[in-house]
């Protein structure tokens, strides 16, 4: 035993004696972790947020079609609904025994870019996102009147907007889509980012959307006829059809049992879709970029390695005066290998101390505004199973990665570490 912490502890003096060189193969493999753990914990994060986009949601009704559809525009608000549902099939599921409650969602114009959200109350009330956080607002109220908008976090901070500014909806999603100019709403709300496609909506009530295009039809304002808003509560402004409606259920085991009645029912052809199983099956498409990413990753951790026993094998003929030294004060072959495999696994572990802290550092430091202007949130945590596994086969490969300037050190013999080249 006190041979071994004499190894160690020559190990740790001809580390020192070449810590310049050292150092660098250390910063490499801090590098290295960093990418691979910081990419490992951003996938990790991206993946939990994209599956809680919507939490509490038992299931979402629109039109008959692709569910995957169905989930992008009604919570991520990507793209159109080819059909609506009716009005009269959204009171008739809010009415069902199972239900507790539902939130109503009617899409198709636009702001500047960012996606209109005609709802109601309930949405403040009942929608949650990353399990169990509800919807906060930093500023002002939720819409009551008619021409109020709620906006989101990114949508006010992009477009530089307060309480009480005054803007106007575009019909469409297109830039060039007309404009229904004649009719502003004013700014009432602002909500707290939440890292959702919730930052980047604005939120009208139901009426709202109706008001605007009761002087439209076909997509187009009616020549010759304009309502001001002044008088425009004297016209029914009761939806006829809405994009989606949110369920969430009294009974979350009875979700299946309810999905078959509303998908089977003998009215209007609808779908009824589990958030869950539907996100599942998006994030498996994008999950090609993910695997690059790791795959690239890995790639850079490979790189730093490869330095570590470039630069070993290099000192190693440096090193043969050293080794041969203590081959002759009665070193065992084994010693100097068991000393050099000690060196490359102590330099490995420090890289990947070092890369591990300074990845919580950078996390802390950036997280906040990470979050703030970009809705990603990377959650300062203990390593999870898979991030420690990887780090597991960093400090391995830095182990195994010694033993070939170990293997070699080895059969070097005693006169050749002695003779003097001329």
């Amino acid at each position: 035993m006190s041979g071994l912490f004499f190894l160690v502890r020559l190990a740790l003096l001809s580390a020192w004696n070449r810590r310049l060189t050292l150092s660098l193969i250390v910063i490499s493999i801090a590098l290295s972790t960093i990418l691979l753990i910081g990419l490992e914990r951003v996938r990790r994060e991206v993946r939990q947020g994209f599956s809680q986009a919507v939490s509490g949601v038992d299931l979402v009704v629109g039109a008959r079609g692709s569910q995957i559809q169905l989930i992008l525009y009604a919570v991520f608000h990507l793209g159109g609904a080819s059909n609506n549902m009716s009005w009269a099939s959204a009171q008739n599921i809010a009415q069902l025994e199972e239900v507790s409650w539902t939130i109503p969602i009617s899409m198709g114009d636009s702001h500047r870019g960012f996606p209109a959200v005609a709802t109601d109350n309930n949405f403040f009330e009942h929608f949650k996102y990353r399990r169990d956080k509800s919807l906060k607002l930093a500023q002002g109220r939720p819409f009551k009147d008619i021409f109020e908008v709620v906006l989101g976090s990114e949508v006010a901070a992009k477009l530089g907007y307060r309480l009480n500014s005054s803007l106007v909806l575009r019909h469409g999603l297109a830039q060039v889509a007309p404009e229904h100019s004649d009719k502003p709403f004013t700014a009432v709300g602002i909500l707290e980012p939440t890292g959702t496609a919730v930052d980047r909506s604005l939120y009208v009530n139901l009426e709202s959307m109706e008001a605007i295009h009761v002087d439209w039809r076909g997509g187009a304002p009616i020549r010759g006829f304009s309502v001001p808003p002044e008088l425009i509560r004297k016209f029914n402004l009761k939806p006829k059809s809405v994009t989606a409606l949110l369920v969430g259920l009294k009974n979350r085991r009875r979700v299946f049992d309810l999905q078959s009645k509303i998908q089977n029912s003998p009215g209007e052809a609808l779908t009824a879709a589990l958030p869950g199983v539907a996100l599942d099956q998006l994030y498996s498409l994008l999950g090609t970029g993910e695997k690059a990413l790791t795959a690239v990753s890995i790639l850079v951790t490979v790189t730093g390695l490869m330095g570590l026993i470039a630069a070993v094998m290099a000192g190693l003929g440096e090193r043969r005066g050293e080794l041969a030294i203590l081959r002759s004060v009665g070193a065992r072959p084994l010693d100097v290998m068991i000393l050099l495999t000690l060196e490359s696994l102590t330099l490995t572990l420090c890289g990947v101390a070092i890369g591990l802290a300074a990845l919580f550092a950078l996390i802390a430091a950036i997280g906040p505004i990470l979050a703030d202007r970009y809705g990603l949130i990377i959650s300062l945590s203990v390593p999870s199973t898979r991030e420690w596994l990887y780090m597991g086969a960093v400090v391995l490969s830095g182990f195994l990665a010694g033993l070939a300037p170990a293997i070699r050190a080895y059969f070097i013999s005693l006169a050749d570490g002695l003779t003097v080249s001329t």
